[in-house]
């Protein structure tokens, strides 16, 4: 197909641009990553305790020993 007016591509195209300009500057990745220090582990909540278990795990079948 061919457009009947050459101009109407250029002038659609100056419409754009007013309308909404131009494109936004990029981010740097500095600039969306952000670091946080990681606090040390509390080794008395994350230590294993096999009675902690028991009170988690609840089930009849296994309390019956089936």
């Amino acid at each position: 197909m061919s457009d009947p007016d050459p101009g109407t591509h250029e002038q659609a195209a100056e419409i754009r641009k007013a309308r909404f300009g131009a494109l936004p500057e990029r981010v740097p990745f500095e600039d969306m990553v952000e670091e946080k220090a990681v606090p040390p582990a509390y080794q008395a909540v994350d230590a294993h305790d096999p009675d902690a278990l028991a009170v988690r795990f609840s089930c009849l079948a296994a309390d019956l020993g089936l």
